[in-house]
């Protein structure tokens, strides 16, 4: 079962500073911390894949738990492509908790770029069907190309979209996103996701801890590969850029699910997530931001 929903929970608070104290913070080391707790119920065998860890590349100090009816329950971790983590767990009928705690201090380096990258996410995908919206974001931006494309793009996503908790399914794509107008941080990543790549821009999804977050959750963003580099776009605005997290990359929700599983029905009935820094820059976004 698919578990990339989006659930409220309550938000940290955080403080704003300056963006010149926030700059001189970012480089010296900016130290953000998150966590996730999910009670799951298993009404029978099955195989759980978890995706909460941050990204392989993070200089991170983190402990994940996972006790069944208060029992430990050991796991096997892999690696998927650009360093997101899995966690692979048998289970049996029962109560699942899942707790996870992380700190990471200073930056990751910089994502890497390969040929296959740009030909995956150029392509259509579930989620971001750029094939069946080519026409729309063909009149949408019309003879724009970088960072004119990219601002466009984010800003018509933002101002046509209206962020609703529980307004989409977990199935709805770019397609019914644009149709209903509504939707949570994946709808609106997918969106941007399918236009961009409408214009030969390579694109992708990325689940993120962001904090600032309000409300509190895994949070979904957009890249965008332009002038060498990928570029972190967030339509939602909701939190800032340079404070997230990488947790996984791939080409839309259906590569980034914080949980899926196989086997008997498995039930998430509660899910909650923090994500604080020490200091919460004030983002620009007239200026380009890497995925730290």
């Amino acid at each position: 079962m698919p578990a990339n929903r989006e659930l409220s929970t309550q938000n940290t608070p955080n403080v704003v500073l300056s963006s010149q104290f926030a700059d001189v913070c970012d480089h010296l080391g900016m130290k953000r911390s998150a966590s996730a707790h999910l009670e799951l119920r298993a009404m029978g065998p099955a195989e759980l894949v978890l995706s909460v860890a941050v990204a392989a590349d993070a200089s991170a100090t983190e402990l994940l738990t996972i006790l069944q009816d208060g029992r430990p329950l050991d796991y096997r971790e892999t690696l998927d492509q650009h360093g997101t983590r899995l966690q692979l767990v048998s289970v049996q009928a029962g109560k699942i908790d899942i707790d996870y705690t992380v700190e990471v201090s200073g930056q990751s380096p910089e994502a890497e770029v390969t040929d296959i990258d740009i030909v995956r996410y150029l392509r259509p995908s579930r989620y971001c069907e750029s094939d069946h919206l080519w026409p729309t974001a063909q009149a949408e931006f019309r003879g724009l190309t970088g960072t004119e494309l990219l601002d466009a793009v984010t800003t018509w996503v933002g101002r046509h979209l209206s962020y609703v908790p529980g307004a989409s399914l977990p199935t709805d794509g770019a397609v019914r996103t644009l149709l209903a107008r509504q939707g949570v941080c994946r709808d609106y990543a997918h969106l941007v996701i399918a236009f961009l790549r409408a214009h030969d821009v390579p694109a992708r999804l990325v689940s993120v801890y962001a904090p600032g977050l309000s409300p509190m959750d895994f949070h979904a963003v957009a890249e965008a590969y332009l002038d060498g580099a990928w570029q972190v776009v967030d339509a939602t605005g909701l939190a800032p850029r340079q404070s997230l997290m990488r947790i996984a990359t791939g080409r839309d929700a259906a590569d980034t699910a914080f949980l899926s599983s196989a086997g008997a029905a498995v039930l998430l009935n509660v899910l909650t997530v923090t994500a604080v820094a020490e200091v919460l820059p004030r983002d620009d976004v007239s200026q380009p931001e890497r995925l730290r």
